[in-house]
C-alpha cells in the first residue's frame, strides 16, 4: 500500500540573517548550537529547538520506512511566512525556501512532494511567484489560516486563487498567527485552542466569501481535519439559516452543502473524531497527514487509522487516493 504523508514540515539547514539583510527585526534563524540539533530564534528570543529531522531528507526517509510511509508532501514551517515583511523582502524569503524545496524533490523524486510558500501580503508578487513554483516542479502551496489578520475571502486575493486554478496549483491552509495567543499563553492554549478555531475561521471565511463559487476549480485542503470547523458545523449551518442577515450576506449556499467539496487532513488524534469526520467528508476527502516531525503530530503517521477497523478501501483513499487527487498526481510516479 502506497502510503503519503501530506502534512509534513521542513526548513532549510542554514537561512540567512534576514535582519541583517533587509535591515529590520521578527525573522527566523537557526543556531547550530550541538550536532544533529538546532535552535529556531527569532531575533534574540527562543522560538523552538529541532532536530536534524527538520532539515535532512535522507533522515526523513530513514525515520519514514519505520512507518512504512513512502512519500511526504513538505512544506515550510508557518512562522517562516514572513507576511509581516515587505513585499519584495517576503518575495526573497520565499524563493530562497522554494527553491530548497525544489533541490530536495530534485535528488528524491519518489519521495519528496513540495508546497511553496509565497508572499501573501502582496498579491502581484505572489502570483508572479506562482508561475515560478510551477516551473520548478512544486504542486501547490501552503498558506496561513489568515494574513496579518486578514480573512482569506477578502478580494485583494482573488488573484491568488484565480492563478492556483490556472496553473492547476493545490493550496494548503495551515492555522497560524492565532487569534488571542498574547492573552491566552498559559498552557500551550494558542496551540491547542487557537489552531482548532484559526482554521475554522479560514473555512467559513472562504464559504461565506463565496470564493469556492468564484473559483471552483480550487483544490484546498485544511489541516487538523479542518480543526473546530466539522465539529461546529451545526452551530455554523445554524447561524447561517437563523441570522442570513448576518451571515448570508456574500453567499447564500448553506455552509453544509460544501462538505465533501474541500479536503481535510486525519490528524484528529482521536477515533471517533475521524469516524464522525468520515460521514462529514467521505473517505476520498480525508488526506493522511502527520504534522512530522512536531510533538502535536501525529508522528505515528497513521498508525490509529489502520486499528479502526476501516474498509481497505476507506483506508487506502486516506493512504495516498485522496491525496494524489488534491494534488493531482498519479500513483505511478512513485511506485519505485
Amino acid at each position: 500500500m502506497l502510503k503519503i504523508d501530506m502534512h509534513s514540515h521542513i526548513m532549510p539547514k542554514h537561512i540567512p540573517q534576514w535582519a541583517d539583510k533587509f535591515g529590520y527585526d521578527g525573522f527566523i534563524h537557526l543556531e547550530h548550537h550541538k550536532p544533529g540539533w538546532a535552535k529556531m530564534m527569532q531575533g534574540e528570543k527562543f522560538f523552538r529547538e529541532v532536530n536534524e529531522n527538520c532539515w535532512d531528507g535522507a533522515v526523513r526517509i530513514r525515520e519514514y520506512q519505520e512507518f512504512e510511509t513512502q512519500v511526504q508532501v513538505v512544506c515550510t514551517i508557518p512562522v517562516l511566512f514572513a507576511y509581516f515583511a515587505k513585499p519584495k523582502d517576503g518575495l526573497a524569503i520565499s524563493q530562497f525556501l522554494n527553491d530548497d524545496l525544489a533541490n530536495l524533490i530534485a535528488k528524491y523524486p519518489k519521495n519528496y512532494i513540495g508546497l511553496g510558500t509565497v508572499p501573501m501580503q502582496d498579491p502581484e508578487i505572489a502570483v508572479q511567484e506562482l508561475h515560478r513554483i510551477k516551473e520548478i516542479g512544486l504542486v501547490g502551496i501552503q498558506i496561513g489560516s489568515n494574513i496579518n489578520n486578514e480573512n482569506l475571502n477578502e478580494e485583494k486575493f482573488h488573484p491568488i486563487w484565480k492563478a492556483c486554478e490556472e496553473l492547476g496549483l493545490a493550496v494548503f491552509v495551515h492555522p497560524w498567527n492565532m487569534m488571542g495567543k498574547k492573552n491566552m499563553e498559559k498552557y500551550w492554549l494558542p496551540w491547542l485552542v487557537g489552531m482548532p478555531a484559526e482554521t475554522a475561521r479560514a473555512i467559513a471565511s472562504m464559504i461565506f466569501g463565496g470564493v469556492f463559487e468564484k473559483f471552483p476549480k480550487l483544490r484546498v485542503n485544511f489541516g487538523h481535519a479542518s480543526g473546530s470547523f466539522l465539529a461546529t458545523i451545526g452551530r455554523i449551518e445554524h447561524g447561517f439559516n437563523c441570522r442570513p442577515d448576518l451571515v448570508a450576506v456574500d453567499n447564500k449556499i448553506s455552509p453544509r452543502d460544501y462538505l465533501g467539496k474541500f479536503w481535510v487532513d486525519c490528524i484528529t488524534h482521536d477515533p471517533l473524531l475521524l469516524d464522525y469526520t468520515l460521514k462529514l467528508q467521505g473517505s476520498n476527502r480525508i488526506t493522511l497527514g502527520s504534522d512530522y516531525p512536531f510533538p502535536l503530530g501525529d508522528l505515528e503517521i497513521g498508525k490509529f487509522v489502520t486499528e479502526m477497523g476501516l474498509t481497505k478501501q476507506t483506508v487506502d483513499n486516506i493512504f495516498c487516493n485522496s491525496t494524489l487527487e488534491w494534488l493531482d498526481l498519479k500513483k505511478e510516479q512513485f511506485i519505485i
